[in-house]
């Protein structure tokens, strides 16, 4: 080519040559390709301009076009530029809306700077996923610019390329010569086997005219080894996990190669999930779980519901006391408990209530808390905080606020506990027939947002600062109650508490005043004066499906025992200010 200057060049192999010298990578070097496609430049075959073509130099292949020519600015700034921006905008938007959300705010309410915010994310956003395209875009400039004749010629080059490089390989080690010719003869190409597997699925199906049972041909089985995880290049890869054996997919899931959790979406089965997931931990743990049943349980009734990771259940036997006439009708009382004696006991009790004529019952309150933590500047503004919460005239927004989350859910009380600088909001509301957790808290969220209008220095430290308190027994939910507030009571003739519970009435008084008041005492209890009545709270939970982890506040009973009608009858009562029930489910928020 001499000292032309036209600006296309012969293309060889992934280089460019001018005139036989080797020049730079193509992709740091412009041309006018582009330009010649725009402005319509005819192209010769040879991928020349046909004015200042030369007879007498070399065929040549013109230099692929990139789609990343027409950029202002090198491809690899300009990819930083949109990636920082598309980061940039994004946080910037989660920031704003953060704040919307806390301050009750509509997200759909956007101000100019949130409108470009938005646009450059988009703009961005839109750039580099077609950045990932632009292979493919390359790829039809290049078929439509480049003659039949040029390609030929390239793949020409290749192999000669190819050939020679196994020539002076076989001259640096003439044993893979000697291997490549074997017994038949000399090979012109060699290819090698393929890797063996690290992992072997189930071999392939074979094609329908000679397709074989499953029987006929075992499945592999995977090595046992632990803490090696599959590569990209491994076959397991490439076969769906629907197709392989439940002992293969086990060892892959002892080996860490497919996640534990999410069995159930990738084999479509919970059943089969959870003996997967029992398999591999039998694998990791050395130890038979052939005790825990699995079979005979809707597993789809509580995927995503109630628990995760599931490897059998559990079966606890389920009794009934009864009947126990309350407040004038018959009921039975469902328990599931694996203690012996605990219903034959309950049950005596049931009896003589009914021969006594039963209990009368009454519910005092009925409302469930959440009571965040929130952090202010000073103690002062704390004051501030408590004093602005309880105060009546800020009760109508505060209680807007509060019900709009809900159909069901009412604020019933606003207080405020302050300590140092923080504060806690105890929120206290009605529920309905849910127990009302879930309920309670999404309030709480938009009374928080309607606080911090008035307060923007507030910051939530936690939605439970454990005020509330839940799951705990605490000497607030004593006092002020949580969930249903209940006291039951009756009367017992001497002669039913001698015939059925085989006692005498001066005998219970004294037992109920030196064990439940006097040693609960003695032992520092919240609430603990009674008998046993975590007993029956947590068999009745586990049999009606409440909240396991709650008995411990629900439990919290105070159990009095006095004579009566001139000590000939036995008066008995029960105060229980924290019993946590629902009989309508909540989805988990």
């Amino acid at each position: 080519m001499g000292a032309s200057s036209d600006p296309y060049m012969a293309y060889r192999g992934g280089k460019i040559y001018r005139g036989g010298d080797k020049l730079q990578d193509p992709y740091s070097v412009r041309y006018d390709g582009i330009d010649r496609i725009l402005t319509g430049r005819p192209l010769s075959d040879d991928g020349e301009n046909d004015s200042s073509s030369d007879s007498s130099s070399p065929k040549k292949l013109r230099r692929r076009t990139l789609a990343s020519d027409v950029l202002p600015l090198p491809l690899w700034l300009t990819n930083i530029v949109f990636l920082l921006t598309f980061i940039f905008s994004c946080c910037y938007l989660l920031q704003q809306w953060r704040e919307q959300l806390y301050s009750s705010e509509k997200l759909h309410e956007l101000l100019w700077r949130d409108l470009v915010a938005v646009c450059l994310g988009m703009g961005s956003f839109i750039y580099l996923i077609n950045f990932f395209g632009v292979g493919y875009v390359q790829s039809a400039i290049e078929q439509s610019m480049i003659s039949e004749e040029d390609v030929k010629e390239r793949e020409e080059e290749e192999e000669e390329e190819e050939e020679g490089e196994e020539e002076e390989e076989e001259e640096e080690d003439p044993k893979k010569l000697l291997f490549r010719q074997g017994r038949t003869g000399p090979r012109r190409h060699y290819v090698p086997p393929p890797p063996e597997p690290r992992y072997n699925p189930v071999p392939s199906p074979s094609p329908p005219a000679t397709t074989t049972s499953a029987t006929s041909t075992p499945a592999p089985t995977a090595p046992k080894s632990c803490g090696v995880k599959l590569d990209s290049s491994s076959s397991l890869q490439d076969v769906p996990l629907q197709d392989l054996p439940d002992d293969d997919i086990a060892h892959a899931v002892a080996r860490g190669a497919i996640p534990m959790h999410s069995l159930e979406a990738q084999l479509g089965n919970t059943l089969r999930a959870a003996a997967v997931r029992r398999r591999a931990v039998e694998i990791k743990t050395g130890r038979s779980l052939s005790g825990l049943p699995l079979e005979n349980y809707d597993y789809d009734a509580i995927r995503g519901a109630c628990c995760e990771m599931v490897i059998g259940h559990v079966a606890v036997p389920v009794g009934v006391a009864g009947p126990l006439r309350l407040d004038g009708a018959d009921v039975f009382v469902p328990m599931a408990t694996t203690e012996g004696c605990l219903i034959a006991s309950t049950n005596r009790g049931c009896k003589a209530l009914c021969a006594a004529g039963g209990a009368r019952s009454v519910v005092l309150r009925d409302g469930m808390t959440r009571a965040p933590a929130v952090q202010l500047p000073s103690a002062l503004r704390a004051a501030e905080l408590k004093a602005f919460a309880e105060s009546p005239e800020n009760w109508d927004m505060l209680a807007d606020a509060f019900n709009s989350s809900s159909r069901f859910a009412r604020l019933q009380s606003i207080s405020v506990a302050v300590a140092g600088r923080t504060a806690f909001v105890r929120v206290e509301s009605s529920t309905g027939d849910a127990m009302g957790m879930n309920m309670v808290s999404k309030g709480t969220r938009n009374v928080l947002g309607a606080l911090l209008g008035a307060f923007p220095d507030l910051r939530v430290v936690s939605m439970s600062g454990n005020y509330c308190a839940d799951k705990k027994a605490t000497a607030v939910n004593w006092i002020h109650g949580r969930g249903k507030s209940v006291v039951c009571e009756a009367t017992i003739p001497g002669h039913v508490v001698r015939s059925v519970l085989k006692t005498s009435v001066e005998a219970l008084v004294e037992l109920n005043t030196t064990k439940n008041l006097v040693g609960s005492a003695m032992a520092g209890a919240v609430g603990g004066s009674n008998a046993h009545a975590a007993n029956m709270v947590a068999a009745v939970f586990l049999a009606t499906g409440q909240d396991p982890a709650q008995v411990v506040e629900s439990s919290q009973c105070l159990t009095l025992l006095e004579p009566a009608n001139g000590g000939a009858d036995l008066h008995a009562s029960v105060t229980m200010p924290c019993i946590e029930v629902g009989t309508v489910g909540e989805e988990p928020s």
